[in-house]
């Protein structure tokens, strides 16, 4: 590798060795730009690829052209590195796939999207001959410094952003165009108003995701204790039939229920005692057994019918039925 050129830049580029050493020299060199990662060898010999490389303080810019291939992280690259970063790519030609956990989202020319360095990804670079990115080595404690609070961030294509979108791309190309031309404090400078929109929007975004995520869980919650009222009268009611009415998993069912201060045993409990009490207050029922009431709400143990009963209103349900039948006589 090249090493006479001074540590804030450095580049390598292919056509300097054999064409059947290329793919190897183009794997070494993001390899020492980027981080340990496993690009998936090329068909044939021959990969006409360069790299540049500008240090932004504890941040960089890499410059790649290359023709289309795949780059994965795998959990060994994870492990064979210490630091964490995030990668701010700026799509220059053809597009890019993000493949992490289960996001997905694709680049094309002049769009830009992040994505995490300390999770498994797999890039997919296709859509042309010679495609080109500028991607922004971003350290991670700099953008979580930047955050109202640490927060999960999956693969964003922030161009996105109605508000902010353009100004992160605009002040990426500008920061991309005159790196070498400014001062080495400047291009940290520049680079710090790039990390501050980016954390913006990222924050925009996790207050977007986090409305959208409790408008769904406050529907949810209704429609699964509708579904609960509908089939409280149902002996052996499950979670598995209400979460399958609902179109949730039994999960989905229980941290909803936990995040309204209750669990699915407890509130069919107290759903169902609310009825039986009702029942024995109801003059039309006065005649009805006790049993047979407690039976139609769907308990199968009288006994232990009669000891929650009592828990709940502080007598016994014959005792309750009496004190109606007290104040009407």
């Amino acid at each position: 590798m090249p090493g006479a050129e001074p540590e804030r830049q450095r580049s390598w580029n292919t056509a300097m060795v054999r064409p059947e050493e290329q793919f190897s020299y183009y794997r070494e060199a993001i390899c020492q730009a980027f981080m340990n990662l496993t690009p998936e060898p090329a068909r044939g010999t021959g990969f006409a690829a360069e790299v540049q490389h500008i240090g932004l303080g504890r941040g960089a810019i890499n410059r790649v052209s290359f023709p289309e291939h795949i780059v994965r992280r795998s959990r060994m690259d994870i492990a064979a590195s210490d630091q964490r970063c995030f990668y701010l790519n700026l799509k220059l030609a053809g597009r890019c796939t993000i493949l992490q956990d289960d996001g997905e989202v694709s680049l094309s020319a002049g769009q830009v999207g992040i994505f995490d360095s300390d999770r498994t990804f797999e890039l997919r670079h296709d859509r042309g001959p010679s495609l080109g990115v500028i991607s922004f080595r971003v350290p991670a404690d700099a953008l979580f410094a930047r955050l109202p609070t640490v927060q999960d961030i999956t693969p964003t294509r922030l161009s996105d952003d109605p508000c902010l979108g353009a100004l992160i791309v605009e002040t990426a190309r500008s920061l991309n165009a005159n790196a070498l031309r400014l001062a080495p404090d400047d291009a940290t400078a520049l680079f710090d108003v790039l990390l501050d929109l980016v954390a913006l929007s990222v924050s925009r975004r996790g207050r977007r995701e986090a409305q959208a995520t409790t408008s769904f869980a406050d529907a949810t919650t209704l429609a699964l204790r509708r579904a609960i009222h509908e089939r409280l009268r149902e002996p052996g009611l499950t979670v598995a039939a209400i979460a399958a009415a609902v179109g949730i998993s039994e999960r989905y069912v229980h941290k909803l229920l936990a995040r309204a201060g209750t669990s699915f045993s407890e509130l069919v409990m107290a759903r169902r005692l609310d009825g039986v009490a009702r029942d024995l207050r109801d003059p039309a029922r006065a005649g009805h057994d006790i049993g047979r009431i407690a039976f139609d709400w769907g308990f199968s143990d009288l006994s232990h019918f009669t000891r929650r009963f009592k828990q709940r209103f502080g007598t016994r349900p014959r005792d309750w039925r009496a004190q109606v039948e007290d104040l009407s006589g």
